[in-house]
């Protein structure tokens, strides 16, 4: 027996529906050790982070989470990277200070700070300028940007 395609219901699985967006700023220098051993010379940018938080249903309020409590906690551990040299800080002198090690290191201080049913995605970093392209000159402003979102099992 055949079974008409209108009759079925899709098996549709959803995932988070509902996602909240909190973007923040820090200014640090870092070094990079290459591959080859040898190092970058210092340098710093003006980061740009980007937490992505989501839940498959809203809160009391109609929202996924409280965003001035989220944008605070990112606002917080991003406070403890301001101004600094990143290549110098603990975390940093074990984990080479990249862009993608500076997003999973906010990834890791701010999960456990999100309440029950709401989880964080990614984070993204871009290492932007330090400073706008001088007047008239062909360099191009350089950026660099880095996601940390762990795998779905996790």
């Amino acid at each position: 027996m055949l079974v008409e395609e209108e009759n079925r219901v899709p098996s549709i699985e959803y995932r988070d529906m509902f996602t909240v967006s909190v973007e923040t700023h820090f200014r640090a220098s870092h070094q990079l050790v290459l591959q080859d051993g040898s190092k970058e010379r210092v340098h710093y940018h003006n980061w740009s982070v980007t937490a992505d938080v989501s839940s498959k249903k809203l809160n009391s309020s109609g929202v996924v989470m409280d965003f001035h409590r989220l944008k605070a906690a990112v606002d917080n551990i991003v406070a403890e990277l301001d101004n600094t040299a990143l290549h110098r800080t603990d975390y940093f002198r074990r984990n080479n200070p990249s862009a993608e090690n500076v997003a999973k290191y906010i990834y890791e201080k701010l999960e456990p700070k999100l309440p029950k049913g709401v989880k964080l995605r990614s984070i993204r970093v871009v290492e932007g300028p330090a400073r706008r392209r001088p007047a008239g000159s062909r360099l191009p402003v350089a950026a660099c940007s880095a996601k940390f979102a762990p795998a779905e099992g996790r």
